[in-house]
Parts: C-alpha cells; structure tokens; sequence
C-alpha cells in the first residue's frame, strides 16, 4: 500500500518528524530555510483541502498527466530540486517554531477531513486527482521536504 496522509499513522509519523526540525537543522539541498519550507509545505496542504485555489499552469496541461502517473505510482521520493509553483515559493523569512505548529495543525486538519476534505480544485500542475491522490501526494511533498533537512 502506498503511503497517505491521510492514514492517521502516517500523519502522526509526518507530526513526529516535523517537530524534529531545530533552528540548527542544515538543509541537504534547494535555497529556503526551515521556516520557509514549513510555510511552503502548508501552502501545498492549503490547496489540497481547497483553502487556495491557484490557476493552472500551462506546462502543467501538457505534462502534468504523464508525469503524475510517474509521481503517484509508488512510495518513490520525490526527487531533490523538483519545480515549484511560483505560488508557493517563499521569499521572507519565517520563524521556524510558529511554522512547525501551523503546519502539524494543517496535517491534524487534513487527516481529520479525510477523502471529503480534498479539493475538487485542479491542482496546479497534475490537474484533476482524486482524493486518494492528494493524500499521496501531501505524504511525499512533506516528506521530501522533511528528507530535505535530514528529518
């Protein structure tokens, strides 16, 4: 079975993790900080429960089908540097502590919700996916993310 957020054991285990990450967490790649990247990762459960309905971006109805297929089909990582929608990309600073807590809020959120809680939204790139498909992707989007500063 592929993992899913929306499987409370995998959320708590996301939880755990993320109150792992300390100011002195060292990122093993890409440019935001610790804070950013929990600011980042709420943006991405805010679209997937529907808070944020971002357009669609053009490449993304052209790929956004094959590579989805590609992304989703097993507990796979995803790769370290994949694209970013310009929407989600962090610019100010955010204090990591306040970051954490947002964020194990919107996995509590998620989880609690459940397949009824996820957006009908197209996402950004993938286009239409089903409930069970966003929780797949919320689990690898936090994971990378959490693989990102060795948590």
């Amino acid at each position: 079975m592929t993992k899913t957020l929306l499987d409370p054991t995998y959320a708590n285990e996301t939880n755990a993790r993320i109150a792992k990450l300390t100011p002195a967490s060292e990122r093993k790649w890409g440019r935001m900080t610790a804070g950013q990247t929990m600011a980042h990762c709420i943006i991405g459960l805010e679209t997937a429960m529907g808070d944020v309905k971002p357009p669609r971006v053009f490449i993304g109805y052209i790929l956004g089908p094959l590579v989805k297929g590609l992304a989703l089909k097993d507990d796979a990582p995803m790769k370290k540097n994949s694209p970013t929608a310009p929407n989600m990309k962090m610019r100010a600073d955010h204090d990591l502590e306040k970051e954490q807590a947002r964020l194990m809020t919107y996995v509590n959120r998620f989880v609690a919700g459940g397949r009824s809680g996820c957006t009908t939204h197209p996402h950004p790139f993938f286009g239409r996916l089903t409930p069970d498909e966003w929780g797949v992707l919320m689990y690898k989007h936090l994971d990378h993310h959490l693989r990102q500063f060795g948590v």
